[in-house]
């Protein structure tokens, strides 16, 4: 009788405990757009951080956040969202509908538990139309998880794929992973760029991780193989993407070894490599085969040395020319902590010409972490959408967004003031990928100096700018198009 009592009471207890406890995914509907907010590294000055305000779009390592879909005439988007009171990174999903010019209600995936941007999810889309969302982690300290629609081209409900990796030829549960850039290629399925935290590996500091950079492929989504190590130089790398037909390349940098502090505040160096067969060999530029992973600061994978000048490298993006020649879009600063002291921050191409690379300048801005994304149509006329112009929070993250145009292989720029007058900062523009001319590039905004609310943005092609709407009453409405403000 008492073991029987005893049964029953742990049985009751048991399943009260998990019926308690919430679920991972959570396939709810939000009653608006709110981006997160983030901070990183306290400066002790009247910049208050190294870099903060509205990162629901952050990193430039993370991509992609949204993804053009012609079938159904619609750009889905992710990004990193929040609760009512902004404590929480919650994993969002939503579409624009070209054809009613509306958006629904966003989905929330999943609670992150964190508050930290660098856990913000990215997203793509197989040849089936199924939606896939990567939910990365910052080092080692959190989980990461991969969901997937449960249906075509719908954002209703998802459901968690539990990925696997091989590792010394056993299959084992892969679920940590950081600054995930997915690519898809309908013949041969997904080969995603990311980040693993490396300790043990840096002489004389066995506790301090090395932020080493690889790949990795699955034909199904589900099941991976073994990572491959693109480079592990020094400290680590920080890397950027870009995908052209059949070609995957890496534009990165390097974290020199530093003592009692981290290497990735002196990232230097601009480095590109590139695969034409899914990952099995890569190559420089100019097809030399390369020994993976890249080990030396000196090697043929080098476009230009900016370590021996003393002089910072942000990368911020990687895309083609229609000749399918790689562009690099990069910022250069004099250091890591925000302020004039460390100006001016100089934004650059790097282009391959065929025969060589050809570095031109853009334009300047006030923050390392001034982000933007650049566009090269058929005509070969550049575009490029960034927070270029002094922001309400001068030298802080972001700006007020701007669009360059050049139709001279980026010789000669031309601007429009995208936003003006703004309460907050606008940061980290992203390009979609298949981008239409609707829904062109998207980003946040938020207090440059503390925590505030953040919203989310798009611009069409001409720079029409629309915030997504805070509030709903309806399952579908249309953004509003945002005023160029006057004082």
């Amino acid at each position: 009788m008492k073991k029987s009592i005893f049964l029953l009471f742990f049985a009751v207890s048991y399943y009260s405990a998990v019926l308690a406890q919430k679920p991972l995914t959570l396939n709810q509907k939000d009653d608006g757009y709110r981006g997160i907010w983030y901070s990183n590294q306290p400066s002790n000055d009247e910049y208050v951080y190294k870099y903060s305000g509205g990162l629901g779009t952050y990193p430039a390592n993370h991509y992609p956040f949204s993804v053009y879909v012609k079938a159904v005439n619609k750009t889905f988007f992710c990004y990193g969202g929040t609760d009512a009171k902004g404590k929480t990174l919650l994993h969002m999903v939503s579409y624009y509908d070209h054809s009613t010019g509306k958006v629904p209600r966003p989905t929330i995936v999943l609670d992150k538990k964190t508050d930290n941007a660098h856990d913000n999810p990215v997203m793509n889309i197989d040849k089936e139309g199924f939606i896939w969302l990567f939910s990365t982690a910052h080092g080692t300290n959190s989980p990461s998880y991969v969901h997937k629609s449960l249906k075509p081209y719908d954002i209703t409900t998802f459901v968690q794929v539990h990925t696997t990796k091989t590792e010394n030829g056993e299959i084992v549960p892969m679920d940590n992973f950081s600054y995930l850039q997915s690519w898809y290629q309908p013949a041969n399925g997904f080969i995603n760029l990311f980040t693993h935290y490396d300790r043990n590996v840096i002489p004389g500091q066995p506790t301090k991780p090395r932020r080493t950079i690889s790949y990795m492929t699955s034909s199904d989504g589900v099941k991976y193989g073994e990572w491959t190590d693109l480079a592990t130089i020094e400290e680590g790398h920080y890397q950027t993407s870009g995908q052209y037909q059949n070609k995957l390349a890496s534009a990165f940098n390097f974290h020199p070894i530093k003592q009692n502090e981290n290497g990735l505040n002196y990232r230097s160096n601009l480095y590109y490599i590139e695969s034409t067969d899914f990952g099995k060999t890569w190559s420089t530029i100019e097809g030399k085969t390369l020994q993976l992973p890249l080990n030396t600061i000196e090697n043929s994978a080098l476009v230009k040395d900016y370590y021996s000048s003393g002089l910072n490298v942000y990368i911020n993006d990687l895309t083609f020319d229609k000749r399918g020649n790689p562009i690099i879009l990069y910022l250069t600063g004099k250091g890591y902590q925000a302020g004039p002291k460390n100006g001016p921050r100089l934004w650059h191409t790097a282009r391959f010409t065929g025969a060589e690379w050809e570095i031109l300048p853009i334009t300047k801005s006030d923050n390392n972490y001034d982000m933007g994304s650049l566009y090269v149509d058929d005509k070969d006329v550049w575009r490029m959408i960034g927070p270029t112009a002094r922001g309400p929070q001068a030298y802080n993250t972001g700006g007020e967004m701007v669009l360059w145009i050049s139709k001279n292989q980026g010789r000669k720029w031309t601007s429009k003031l995208l936003t003006k007058h703004s309460l907050y900062n606008h940061s980290y523009a992203r390009r979609p990928v298949n981008v239409n001319d609707g829904f062109y590039a998207f980003w946040a905004d938020g207090h440059g100096r503390k925590r505030s609310v953040s919203r989310l943005y798009f611009t069409d092609k001409k720079g029409n700018v629309y915030m997504l709407p805070e509030t709903m009453n309806a399952d579908f409405v249309k953004p509003k198009k945002v005023k160029l403000n006057k004082r």
